[in-house]
């Protein structure tokens, strides 16, 4: 039921004051004139839905659409469900139509004949491929520092955060570095292969410019860079992830999403050296001896440690 507004309250009280005193009294007593007390007295049947406004709304426009024009949507609307605004009036304006787009996209609203979108396909991601054994693919990648934890001497440089991850015991290990080249990319490998306890199958990186000149211009994509020569030498696969896709080398880069929230917003560095003595002790306390759920809550410290004294997996 619809509400009782204060102004059918007024008009009620206007027009029961009306038959008791008059009209006239009426009007100057409510201060209105006495074709409005007659209005609604004429109006008034007893009912509150007669004391309410009426629609303004014209009945019909000079500039309405004819008979024509409205058969010619319909039709052109059956046959074209899904086509959108601005091609379904082209359609319309090659046959004839005169009207501009505003006007058409009000008559498709109010005659509730606006398109059929279709869904959008369903994404099927691929089925994950699940690691079984340590080294058998290691995700790397490189974070900037922020430039705010960058205090005293240290303010103005630019620190970078090289970081590996085994997919299979997610146990992790970082390096710091003052270049961001294919050369310090080579030295953090050899430095993972040392580190690493097992041997290392696959190397997974995305397609910067550190790693591979995949993505460059004219020759300077044919020519390997040292690190990917460096592989090679090590018998280990590159695998590059698809371009723009970030999300295929999710480990690592949730690994420095939490750097953010648990290392960068509280510590600050006031030079390289202590940058590189924090970042080392972080990852061993705070990292790889931490429990993940993953893991069956166990820290990748020790999934690794039994895998290589048992030969055993908890996952």
């Amino acid at each position: 039921m619809a509400s009782i507004t204060q102004d059918m309250r007024f008009r009620l009280a206007l027009i029961k004051y009306a038959d008791k005193y008059g009209v006239s009294k009426a009007a100057a007593r409510y201060k209105t004139n006495r074709q409005y007390v007659y209005r609604w007295k004429r109006r008034y049947d007893g009912s509150w839905d007669s004391l309410r406004d009426r629609s303004r709304r014209p009945h019909h426009h000079p500039n309405q659409h004819t008979e024509d024009e409205i058969s010619l949507i319909n039709n052109m609307r059956r046959r074209n469900p899904n086509a959108g605004l601005v091609i379904f009036w082209v359609k319309l304006m090659q046959r004839g139509y005169k009207r501009s787009i505003p006007g058409l996209y009000r008559f498709l609203r109010k005659k509730k004949l606006m398109a059929i979108k279709p869904k959008n396909p369903k994404y099927v991601p691929k089925p994950y491929e699940q690691m079984t054994y340590p080294g058998q693919r290691i995700q790397v990648d490189v974070k900037f520092v922020p430039s705010v934890c960058l205090v005293n001497q240290a303010r103005g440089q630019k620190f970078y955060q090289y970081t590996a991850i085994d997919e299979y015991s997610r146990w992790r290990y970082v390096e710091a570095f003052e270049e961001h080249s294919t050369y310090s990319s080579m030295q953090f490998l050899e430095h993972l292969v040392k580190a690493f306890p097992m041997p290392i199958e696959c190397i997974q990186t995305d397609n910067g410019l550190e790693f591979t000149k995949r993505l460059a211009s004219g020759d300077k994509a044919k020519t390997p860079t040292i690190f990917e020569v460096r592989l090679n030498q090590l018998c280990i696969r590159h695998k590059l992830i698809r371009p723009f896709t970030p999300r295929h080398n999710g480990k690592v880069e949730r690994s420095h999403r939490k750097d953010n929230e648990r290392f960068y917003a509280t510590h600050t560095f006031y030079s390289f050296e202590d940058f590189s003595n924090q970042l080392t002790t972080y990852n061993k306390r705070d990292y790889n001896r931490f429990p993940m759920r993953p893991l069956g809550w166990k820290s990748p410290q020790n999934i690794l440690s039994d895998f290589v004294r048992y030969g055993v997996t908890y996952v």
